[in-house]
């Protein structure tokens, strides 16, 4: 007997309303087989009949009574499925293999069915038969009828496997149901509980896959890959609190004992503008902080299609040379261009420059007194690419997906002043604008490919103003 959580579940009321269609269906076609054959062997009796009846009527028509007696009676001894009884007025019998007149009312067309005694084995036995009355003159009475009790058997035959396939589809249906069912229960129970687990706090868990590659597997399949992200996704978040808290609570220190110290005895005016200048250097340097995460936010949330706009790359790559090439000159570094011009991508501009900025910095940054900085953008194709390649130490490999993560910072750069947010906003960023991001090692120093789908044309000035 299934339990009620089997009953319950969709698989089973499913299975139910397949069943039912497929039980009424078969119904209706063994009915209709049943009917049919049916019809058809009544109406084989019947046509039997009239053409017995028929011929006895044209024989008693040219040959009189005399004759119609006596085929009446060499047809009764020779005929085991025929019926006949001839009487004469008042009820007697003339010929015949039936003792009696049947107690039956004659129906439409002389028709009539009743029961009569025949011996069968050495015994008598009582047998249905179906006959058709036909008066004769002065009184003389003529049935001719057939046994149909082989008939009524195959009937009955046929109604009883009816019944029987009908019962049997609904329990063998209801039993695959309740098997399907079982199983399906059983591997959504599993889904269930590692769902159970995982709101529990476990959020290594993960749901079973079989290698029937069902719509469970792939259900399965698609949730593991969503709870990897989300481990992923809950690890970083975990590691982006715990590296704010160690990035900012040694400035916030500084800050705090800063002004204590200040505060302590009678300072000068200039030292308390000391105290102050350096209070607001290192507040700018937390307000750069929070700018860049609300950035990096920004980016890998997604801007609205109204907010992106077709903007000229080239011009804004040609900008970002001009505007770094003092510094790199004030470290004695060659600073290269090699602009391609009216190249145009769709995105945001200003999050765009940000990510360049942050590339360029970190260029100037790293990159060694007397070293060399290139800066390429070209057209590949139907894209663009944008190369910022420098001198400096460079990444190793196994650090180049570490450094895109939030507030990573190598030990190698732990004494140079940044907030270790510069490669995520890029990141970020290039993922905005459908952009590869590749870290590549210069040879020596880092090279940083950025490459850009569906670049187009920009307008040249004459175009613009036509």
């Amino acid at each position: 007997m299934p339990n009620l959580s089997i009953i319950r579940t969709t698989t089973f009321r499913l299975v139910l309303i397949y069943l039912a269609l497929f039980a009424l269906s078969a119904f209706l076609l063994l009915g209709f087989l049943y009917w049919s054959t049916a019809g058809i062997s009544t109406g084989q009796t019947d046509d039997t009949i009239n053409a017995e009846i028929t011929g006895l009527a044209e024989q008693y028509r040219a040959n009189g009574l005399g004759g119609l007696v006596q085929i009446v009676a060499e047809r009764s001894r020779n005929q085991r499925q025929s019926l006949y009884l001839l009487t004469r007025p008042g009820g007697g019998n003339v010929a015949g293999n039936l003792t009696r007149w049947p107690k039956a009312a004659t129906g439409t067309g002389g028709l009539l069915e009743f029961t009569y005694q025949r011996p069968v084995g050495g015994v008598m036995t009582s047998r249905r038969a179906r006959a058709r009355h036909l008066p004769l003159g002065r009184g003389f009475q003529l049935l001719v009828g057939r046994d149909i009790q082989e008939r009524l058997k195959l009937e009955k035959v046929m109604r009883t496997s009816l019944a029987w396939a009908v019962a049997l589809t609904l329990g063998l249906g209801l039993l695959g149901g309740v098997l399907l069912s079982r199983n399906l229960l059983r591997r959504v129970e599993v889904i269930n509980r590692t769902s159970r687990e995982i709101m529990d706090g476990a959020l290594d868990a993960r749901l079973p896959v079989s290698d029937s590659g069902d719509e469970l597997d792939r259900l399965a399949k698609n949730l593991n890959e969503m709870l990897d992200q989300i481990e992923r996704l809950v690890t970083s978040m975990r590691q982006v609190t715990d590296n704010i808290a160690h990035d900012l609570r040694s400035p916030l220190n500084r800050l705090r004992a800063r002004l204590e110290v200040t505060l302590m005895g009678n300072r000068s005016q200039a030292e308390y503008r000391a105290a102050m200048e350096e209070t607001i250097t290192e507040s700018e340097n937390l307000l750069a902080t929070f700018n860049a995460l609300l950035n990096i936010a920004q980016a890998e949330a997604g801007l609205a299609e109204g907010s992106l706009a077709d903007f000229d790359l080239s011009a804004l790559v040609a900008d970002m040379a001009e505007l770094y090439g003092p510094a790199a000159e004030d470290k004695s570094q060659t600073l290269t261009g090699d602009v391609e011009a009216g190249i145009q991508i769709c995105g945001d501009r200003h999050l765009a420059g940000q990510a360049l900025a942050n590339l360029m910095d970190n260029a100037v940054k790293y990159t060694p007194d007397g070293g060399s900085i290139a800066l390429v953008l070209r057209r590949a194709g139907a894209q663009a690419e944008l190369i910022i390649a420098d001198s400096g130490p460079g990444i190793a490999e196994a650090d180049r997906e570490l450094v895109l993560d939030r507030f990573q910072r190598l030990e190698a750069s732990r004494n140079s002043p940044g907030t270790g947010l510069g490669l995520s906003l890029v990141r970020a960023v290039a993922k905005l604008h459908c952009a590869e991001l590749v870290l590549e090692d210069n040879l020596p120093g880092l090279r940083v490919l950025l490459r850009f789908a569906d670049a187009g044309l920009a307008p040249t000035k004459e175009q613009t103003v036509g």
